[in-house]
């Protein structure tokens, strides 16, 4: 039998694409991946969330490159990974896409994942889509913190999946508008989810290729974070 195809998406399949992308304090990382992927065809909505650094100012570079590609919002103060994204998911909106993908913005993903990741979507054979991350190939610390929050995510919301926790997903516009995700902070992975569970989308899951680098260690879930997480998860629980 012979090696399956990759799937490739073509320039109609990414004209009904928008990317939303967080940034904060990505001076030295954000050029390379918004640019790569306007080289790809895509366009994006790049949230610049009050960094201190030249974010800003880098991404007006890159903007000025591909002026069709990239477009870029500022919060003056930082807001938190989950308001910047719900910045990027509403600006994405009004360009009318069909399916909408976040990545971040520090080059942790390959951008050639995109379209492996949009397939299941384009396909019709999901409503979203999450971008899984290989245990084996994180840091000790991270496949700890994510793994407990796996767990978490399991025990509180019922929801079981591979990595709770991804910044890389893709959802359809429909899927989209049936959820409601506002919140602050590293918590809106989890209530992607949380959100997924409580409409019934139809969740697929695809491996995606990760890049460790000792910046993008620093960032995203460690234990200290994955605590906060568990705390406002319980707090919805109790409250909402």
């Amino acid at each position: 039998m012979g090696q399956q195809e990759e799937f490739v998406m073509s320039d109609e399949d990414k004209k009904d694409t928008f990317i939303v992308i967080p940034a904060y304090n990505e001076e030295d990382r954000v050029q390379p991946v918004v640019e790569d992927i306007a080289k790809k065809g895509f366009r994006m909505v790049v949230v610049n969330d009050g960094s201190t650094d030249k974010t800003l100012e880098q991404l007006k570079e890159s903007q000025k490159k591909y002026p069709e590609n990239i477009f870029v919002l500022d919060h003056i103060i930082n807001q938190g990974m989950g308001a910047a994204i719900g910045t990027g998911l509403d600006a994405a909106l009004k360009h009318n896409p069909k399916y909408i993908v976040n990545i971040d913005a520090d080059g942790q993903h390959d951008i050639n994942d995109i379209d492996r990741v949009c397939e299941p979507l384009v396909k019709g054979k999901a409503e979203a889509v999450l971008g899984v991350r290989p245990y084996e190939d994180m840091p000790f610390t991270k496949n700890f913190a994510n793994s407990l929050m796996n767990l978490l995510t399991r025990t509180l919301y019922g929801v079981k999946v591979s990595d709770s926790q991804t910044g890389f997903r893709a959802v359809s516009v429909e899927t989209l508008e049936k959820i409601d995700v506002d919140v602050q902070g590293y918590i809106v992975a989890s209530e992607f989810l949380r959100q997924f569970k409580k409409k019934n989308i139809n969740v697929d899951e695809v491996t995606i290729t990760t890049i460790y680098t000792p910046e993008t260690q620093a960032k995203g879930t460690n234990l200290f974070v994955g605590i906060k997480i568990m705390f406002t998860m319980i707090k919805q629980l109790l409250f909402e």
